[in-house]
Protein backbone atom coordinates (compact mmCIF):
# COMPACT_ATOMS: atom_id res chain seq x y z
CA UNK A 1 0.00 0.00 0.00
CA UNK A 2 1.05 3.65 -0.86
CA UNK A 3 0.39 6.25 1.11
CA UNK A 4 -0.32 9.94 -0.12
CA UNK A 5 -0.59 12.95 1.41
CA UNK A 6 -1.76 16.12 -0.25
CA UNK A 7 -0.97 19.79 1.88
CA UNK A 8 -3.67 22.10 1.90
CA UNK A 9 -3.30 25.37 2.16
CA UNK A 10 -5.57 28.63 3.24
CA UNK A 11 -7.36 30.39 0.08
CA UNK A 12 -6.78 27.32 -1.84
CA UNK A 13 -9.34 26.33 -4.55
CA UNK A 14 -10.00 22.64 -4.35
CA UNK A 15 -9.56 21.81 -7.86
CA UNK A 16 -5.84 20.61 -7.53
CA UNK A 17 -6.62 19.06 -4.53
CA UNK A 18 -9.62 17.47 -6.51
CA UNK A 19 -7.07 15.80 -8.42
CA UNK A 20 -5.22 14.09 -6.21
CA UNK A 21 -8.43 13.08 -4.52
CA UNK A 22 -9.90 11.65 -7.22
CA UNK A 23 -6.84 9.67 -8.82
CA UNK A 24 -5.54 8.59 -5.62
CA UNK A 25 -8.29 8.34 -2.84
CA UNK A 26 -11.27 7.20 -4.54
CA UNK A 27 -11.46 3.32 -4.02
CA UNK A 28 -10.76 1.25 -7.09
CA UNK A 29 -12.45 -2.01 -6.65
CA UNK A 30 -11.71 -2.93 -10.49
CA UNK A 31 -8.09 -3.39 -9.64
CA UNK A 32 -7.06 -7.24 -7.56
CA UNK A 33 -4.18 -5.15 -5.72
CA UNK A 34 -4.30 -2.82 -2.86
CA UNK A 35 -4.96 1.19 -3.92
CA UNK A 36 -3.19 3.72 -2.48
CA UNK A 37 -4.05 5.44 0.80
CA UNK A 38 -5.01 9.16 0.99
CA UNK A 39 -4.55 11.99 3.66
CA UNK A 40 -5.15 15.47 3.02
CA UNK A 41 -2.80 17.39 5.38
CA UNK A 42 -2.25 21.07 6.56
CA UNK A 43 0.76 22.99 8.08
CA UNK A 44 -1.87 23.76 10.89
CA UNK A 45 -4.64 21.61 11.62
CA UNK A 46 -8.16 22.88 11.40
CA UNK A 47 -10.08 25.06 9.34
CA UNK A 48 -8.34 25.83 6.03
CA UNK A 49 -10.42 28.98 4.22
CA UNK A 50 -11.61 27.70 0.01
CA UNK A 51 -11.88 30.08 -2.65
CA UNK A 52 -15.40 30.77 -2.53
CA UNK A 53 -15.98 30.85 1.31
CA UNK A 54 -16.04 27.52 2.46
CA UNK A 55 -13.60 25.79 4.58
CA UNK A 56 -12.17 22.32 4.85
CA UNK A 57 -10.90 20.67 8.05
CA UNK A 58 -8.24 18.28 8.72
CA UNK A 59 -6.93 16.73 11.80
CA UNK A 60 -3.79 15.80 10.13
CA UNK A 61 -0.62 17.99 10.13
CA UNK A 62 2.70 18.26 9.02
CA UNK A 63 3.77 15.01 10.89
CA UNK A 64 0.70 13.08 9.01
CA UNK A 65 2.53 14.67 5.47
CA UNK A 66 5.91 14.13 6.37
CA UNK A 67 5.16 10.13 7.08
CA UNK A 68 3.50 9.53 3.69
CA UNK A 69 5.36 8.05 0.92
CA UNK A 70 4.27 10.18 -2.00
CA UNK A 71 3.87 13.87 -0.55
CA UNK A 72 1.85 16.56 -2.84
CA UNK A 73 1.79 20.22 -2.84
CA UNK A 74 -0.72 21.17 -4.64
CA UNK A 75 0.10 24.85 -5.02
CA UNK A 76 0.66 28.10 -2.60
CA UNK A 77 -0.66 30.78 -1.10
CA UNK A 78 1.76 33.51 -3.00
CA UNK A 79 4.01 32.60 -5.09
CA UNK A 80 6.29 35.94 -3.98
CA UNK A 81 6.24 34.40 -0.44
CA UNK A 82 8.65 32.06 1.19
CA UNK A 83 8.36 28.78 1.69
CA UNK A 84 7.27 28.75 5.63
CA UNK A 85 10.57 26.85 7.59
CA UNK A 86 8.86 24.25 8.96
CA UNK A 87 7.23 23.10 5.61
CA UNK A 88 10.68 23.66 3.65
CA UNK A 89 11.98 21.02 6.98
CA UNK A 90 9.09 18.68 6.19
CA UNK A 91 9.80 18.60 2.47
CA UNK A 92 13.65 17.94 2.79
CA UNK A 93 13.18 15.41 5.48
CA UNK A 94 10.93 13.03 3.71
CA UNK A 95 12.73 13.46 0.27
CA UNK A 96 15.74 12.77 2.45
CA UNK A 97 14.51 9.32 3.95
CA UNK A 98 13.47 8.52 0.24
CA UNK A 99 10.07 9.80 -0.55
CA UNK A 100 8.61 10.60 -3.56
CA UNK A 101 8.02 14.91 -3.01
CA UNK A 102 5.35 15.85 -6.22
CA UNK A 103 3.93 19.41 -7.17
CA UNK A 104 0.93 20.74 -8.67
CA UNK A 105 1.11 24.10 -10.53
CA UNK A 106 2.53 26.80 -8.07
CA UNK A 107 3.41 24.24 -5.44
CA UNK A 108 6.84 24.10 -6.99
CA UNK A 109 7.76 27.11 -5.39
CA UNK A 110 7.22 25.30 -1.87
CA UNK A 111 9.66 22.72 -3.22
CA UNK A 112 11.81 25.51 -4.91
CA UNK A 113 12.15 27.02 -1.66
CA UNK A 114 13.11 23.40 -0.17
CA UNK A 115 15.94 23.52 -2.40
CA UNK A 116 14.63 20.77 -3.68
CA UNK A 117 14.82 21.98 -7.15
CA UNK A 118 18.29 23.23 -7.38
CA UNK A 119 20.25 21.98 -10.29
CA UNK A 120 17.08 20.13 -11.65
CA UNK A 121 14.41 20.84 -14.63
CA UNK A 122 11.26 21.89 -13.13
CA UNK A 123 7.93 23.34 -14.32
CA UNK A 124 5.13 25.24 -13.42
CA UNK A 125 1.98 27.34 -14.67
CA UNK A 126 3.59 29.20 -17.65
CA UNK A 127 2.41 32.48 -15.74
CA UNK A 128 4.73 31.92 -12.68
CA UNK A 129 7.82 30.55 -15.08
CA UNK A 130 9.42 34.00 -14.79
CA UNK A 131 8.47 34.60 -11.07
CA UNK A 132 10.22 31.46 -10.23
CA UNK A 133 13.42 31.64 -12.29
CA UNK A 134 14.07 35.15 -11.14
CA UNK A 135 13.35 33.74 -7.03
CA UNK A 136 15.42 30.69 -8.00
CA UNK A 137 18.35 31.07 -10.22
CA UNK A 138 19.85 27.31 -9.97
CA UNK A 139 16.58 25.78 -10.79
CA UNK A 140 15.96 25.42 -14.69
CA UNK A 141 12.61 26.44 -15.54
CA UNK A 142 10.90 24.83 -18.41
CA UNK A 143 7.59 26.38 -19.31
CA UNK A 144 6.59 24.14 -22.16
CA UNK A 145 5.84 20.82 -20.90
CA UNK A 146 3.00 19.43 -18.78
CA UNK A 147 5.23 17.57 -15.93
CA UNK A 148 8.65 16.62 -15.16
CA UNK A 149 9.24 13.43 -13.70
CA UNK A 150 13.35 12.95 -12.02
CA UNK A 151 12.21 9.89 -10.22
CA UNK A 152 12.21 11.35 -6.47
CA UNK A 153 10.70 14.39 -7.48
CA UNK A 154 8.23 15.35 -10.00
CA UNK A 155 6.54 19.14 -10.88
CA UNK A 156 3.47 19.36 -12.90
CA UNK A 157 2.38 22.56 -14.35
CA UNK A 158 -0.82 24.58 -14.32
CA UNK A 159 -4.21 22.99 -12.80
CA UNK A 160 -5.16 20.53 -15.35
CA UNK A 161 -1.68 19.29 -15.84
CA UNK A 162 -1.65 17.72 -12.06
CA UNK A 163 -4.14 14.82 -13.90
CA UNK A 164 -1.77 14.45 -16.50
CA UNK A 165 1.34 13.91 -14.04
CA UNK A 166 -1.01 11.70 -11.55
CA UNK A 167 -1.75 9.84 -14.14
CA UNK A 168 1.67 9.29 -15.24
CA UNK A 169 2.75 8.30 -11.63
CA UNK A 170 0.03 5.72 -12.04
CA UNK A 171 1.73 4.15 -15.24
CA UNK A 172 5.29 4.06 -13.28
CA UNK A 173 3.72 2.68 -10.17
CA UNK A 174 1.43 0.29 -11.67
CA UNK A 175 2.39 0.18 -15.62
CA UNK A 176 -0.19 1.61 -18.74
CA UNK A 177 -3.27 -0.90 -18.74
CA UNK A 178 -4.17 0.20 -14.78
CA UNK A 179 -3.23 3.89 -15.68
CA UNK A 180 -5.42 3.97 -18.88
CA UNK A 181 -8.32 1.79 -16.96
CA UNK A 182 -8.27 5.39 -14.56
CA UNK A 183 -8.17 7.27 -17.62
CA UNK A 184 -11.20 6.04 -18.80
CA UNK A 185 -13.00 5.92 -15.40
CA UNK A 186 -12.04 10.15 -15.14
CA UNK A 187 -13.19 10.26 -18.80
CA UNK A 188 -10.14 11.89 -19.40
CA UNK A 189 -7.01 11.29 -22.14
CA UNK A 190 -4.40 8.64 -20.80
CA UNK A 191 -1.76 10.73 -22.14
CA UNK A 192 -1.81 14.25 -23.09
CA UNK A 193 0.12 15.24 -26.80
CA UNK A 194 2.30 18.46 -26.33
CA UNK A 195 3.17 21.03 -23.67
CA UNK A 196 1.66 24.21 -22.21
CA UNK A 197 3.04 26.20 -24.69
CA UNK A 198 -0.32 25.35 -26.48
CA UNK A 199 -2.07 27.27 -23.58
CA UNK A 200 -0.40 30.39 -23.38
CA UNK A 201 -2.44 33.31 -24.37
CA UNK A 202 -2.82 33.65 -27.81
CA UNK A 203 -5.36 35.45 -30.43
CA UNK A 204 -7.98 32.92 -31.48
CA UNK A 205 -8.90 34.04 -35.04
CA UNK A 206 -11.39 32.45 -37.87
CA UNK A 207 -9.33 32.49 -40.43
CA UNK A 208 -10.38 29.77 -43.13
CA UNK A 209 -6.59 29.28 -43.81
CA UNK A 210 -6.55 28.20 -40.54
CA UNK A 211 -8.70 25.56 -40.91
CA UNK A 212 -6.75 24.31 -44.02
CA UNK A 213 -3.94 24.24 -41.47
CA UNK A 214 -6.12 21.75 -39.10
CA UNK A 215 -6.78 19.46 -41.94
CA UNK A 216 -3.22 19.46 -42.97
CA UNK A 217 -2.45 18.22 -39.74
CA UNK A 218 -5.17 15.34 -39.37
CA UNK A 219 -4.21 14.27 -42.63
CA UNK A 220 -0.64 13.81 -41.27
CA UNK A 221 -1.97 12.08 -38.10
CA UNK A 222 -3.79 9.67 -40.50
CA UNK A 223 -0.70 9.09 -42.12
CA UNK A 224 2.72 9.10 -39.47
CA UNK A 225 4.25 6.20 -41.56
CA UNK A 226 5.00 7.75 -44.80
CA UNK A 227 7.51 10.73 -45.84
CA UNK A 228 5.73 13.73 -45.13
CA UNK A 229 7.44 16.81 -45.94
CA UNK A 230 6.63 20.58 -45.34
CA UNK A 231 5.94 20.97 -49.15
CA UNK A 232 3.61 17.69 -48.92
CA UNK A 233 1.51 19.30 -46.04
CA UNK A 234 1.46 22.76 -47.96
CA UNK A 235 -0.20 20.79 -50.21
CA UNK A 236 -2.76 18.99 -48.70
CA UNK A 237 -3.66 22.71 -47.17
CA UNK A 238 -3.76 24.43 -50.96
CA UNK A 239 -1.29 26.79 -49.96
CA UNK A 240 2.67 27.46 -51.03
CA UNK A 241 5.60 26.28 -48.47
CA UNK A 242 6.33 29.71 -47.47
CA UNK A 243 2.48 30.94 -46.62
CA UNK A 244 2.18 27.18 -45.05
CA UNK A 245 5.10 27.63 -42.91
CA UNK A 246 3.83 31.33 -41.71
CA UNK A 247 0.42 30.20 -40.74
CA UNK A 248 1.36 27.05 -39.17
CA UNK A 249 3.50 29.09 -36.75
CA UNK A 250 0.68 31.15 -36.15
CA UNK A 251 -1.81 28.85 -35.36
CA UNK A 252 0.67 26.02 -33.06
CA UNK A 253 3.34 28.49 -32.02
CA UNK A 254 5.57 25.78 -33.47
CA UNK A 255 6.84 24.10 -36.83
CA UNK A 256 5.13 21.52 -38.65
CA UNK A 257 8.31 19.70 -38.41
CA UNK A 258 8.80 19.97 -34.84
CA UNK A 259 4.82 19.37 -34.77
CA UNK A 260 5.56 16.07 -36.73
CA UNK A 261 8.86 14.80 -34.66
CA UNK A 262 6.24 15.19 -31.86
CA UNK A 263 3.50 13.29 -33.01
CA UNK A 264 5.48 10.58 -34.21
CA UNK A 265 7.18 10.14 -30.63
CA UNK A 266 4.02 10.01 -28.88
CA UNK A 267 2.79 7.54 -31.57
CA UNK A 268 5.31 5.48 -30.70
CA UNK A 269 4.63 5.23 -26.94
CA UNK A 270 1.79 2.76 -27.16
CA UNK A 271 4.14 0.32 -28.52
CA UNK A 272 7.19 0.76 -26.47
CA UNK A 273 4.71 0.37 -23.40
CA UNK A 274 2.73 -2.15 -24.38
CA UNK A 275 4.38 -4.62 -26.74
CA UNK A 276 8.12 -6.02 -27.68
CA UNK A 277 8.25 -4.80 -31.50
CA UNK A 278 11.73 -4.26 -32.14
CA UNK A 279 13.03 -0.58 -31.56
CA UNK A 280 13.64 -0.40 -35.10
CA UNK A 281 10.27 -1.29 -36.43
CA UNK A 282 8.72 1.29 -33.65
CA UNK A 283 10.72 3.93 -36.00
CA UNK A 284 9.62 2.85 -39.30
CA UNK A 285 6.33 2.26 -37.73
CA UNK A 286 5.69 6.09 -36.89
CA UNK A 287 7.40 7.50 -39.86
CA UNK A 288 11.09 7.75 -38.95
CA UNK A 289 13.43 6.91 -41.61
CA UNK A 290 15.98 5.41 -39.21
CA UNK A 291 16.16 3.68 -35.40
CA UNK A 292 19.15 6.49 -34.90
CA UNK A 293 17.03 9.33 -36.11
CA UNK A 294 14.14 7.63 -33.87
CA UNK A 295 16.22 7.39 -30.72
CA UNK A 296 17.81 10.52 -31.39
CA UNK A 297 14.62 12.61 -31.00
CA UNK A 298 13.00 10.36 -28.86
CA UNK A 299 15.52 11.07 -26.16
CA UNK A 300 15.19 14.66 -27.02
CA UNK A 301 11.48 14.70 -26.35
CA UNK A 302 10.96 12.38 -23.45
CA UNK A 303 14.77 13.16 -21.46
CA UNK A 304 15.30 8.71 -21.52
CA UNK A 305 15.58 6.42 -24.52
CA UNK A 306 13.33 4.31 -26.25
CA UNK A 307 14.92 1.29 -24.58
CA UNK A 308 14.76 2.75 -21.11
CA UNK A 309 11.66 3.89 -21.39
CA UNK A 310 10.17 0.45 -22.45
CA UNK A 311 11.96 -0.96 -19.54
CA UNK A 312 10.20 1.21 -16.95
CA UNK A 313 7.05 0.70 -18.22
CA UNK A 314 7.05 -2.67 -18.95
CA UNK A 315 8.90 -4.07 -15.56
CA UNK A 316 6.04 -1.74 -13.58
Amino acid sequence: MRSVAVLAYDGMSVFETGIVTEVFGLPRPEFDFPWYELTICAETPGPVRLVGGASLHTDRGLDVFAAADTLIVPGVPDVRRETSPALAATLRSAHARGARVMSICSGAFALAGAGLLDGRRATTHWRYADVLRRRFPAVEVDADVLYIDHGDVLTSAGSAAGLDLCLHVIRRDHGPTVANTVARRLVVQPHRDGGQAQFVEAPVTGDPEDARVARSMDWALGNLAAPITVALLARQAHMSSRTYLRHFQRATGTSPIRWLIDKRVQASLPLLETTRTPIEEVATTVGFETAVTFRHHFTQTMRTSPSAYRRAFQTA
